[in-house]
């Protein structure tokens, strides 16, 4: 434990998914790092969609016109849809990068399945 930094002292320390939060680059188990720099924009773009579902339930509550509803939704889609190229766009450019470079099939066919996922 010596001769750790700080960062690899924290990556012990904290869990997959507090690094995550934190953007701390770590390890999958493919191999590859995850620098996670797109977290924040993430986090906040999701804040937002949450707010815009929460509206959207207490709009039915509330017994609002349907068609009001249905604009709301679409925002919240539309919200979650552009969540997602955040995420894909940064995936591409530092983990698919990377695992093209490595030869990594792996990563690339979990990209493929988790994007006929997201696209349905």
């Amino acid at each position: 434990m010596c001769g750790e930094s700080r960062e690899e002292m924290e990556r012990m320390e904290l869990s997959h998914d507090e690094m995550h939060q934190r953007g701390i680059p770590h390890e999958h188990s493919g191999g590859h790092v995850h620098s996670h720099q797109h977290t924040r924009a993430v986090v906040n773009r999701l804040a937002r969609a949450i707010g815009h579902l929460e509206r959207v339930k207490a709009m039915v509550e509330e017994g609002r016109d349907c068609s009001e509803v249905l604009i709301q939704l679409a925002a919240v889609r539309s919200a979650l849809n552009n969540t997602g190229k955040v995420i894909l766009k940064d995936h591409l450019e530092h983990c698919i990068v990377e695992a093209v470079e490595n030869h990594d099939h792996t990563t690339i066919d979990e990209l493929n399945k988790a994007i006929e996922q997201f696209v349905k």
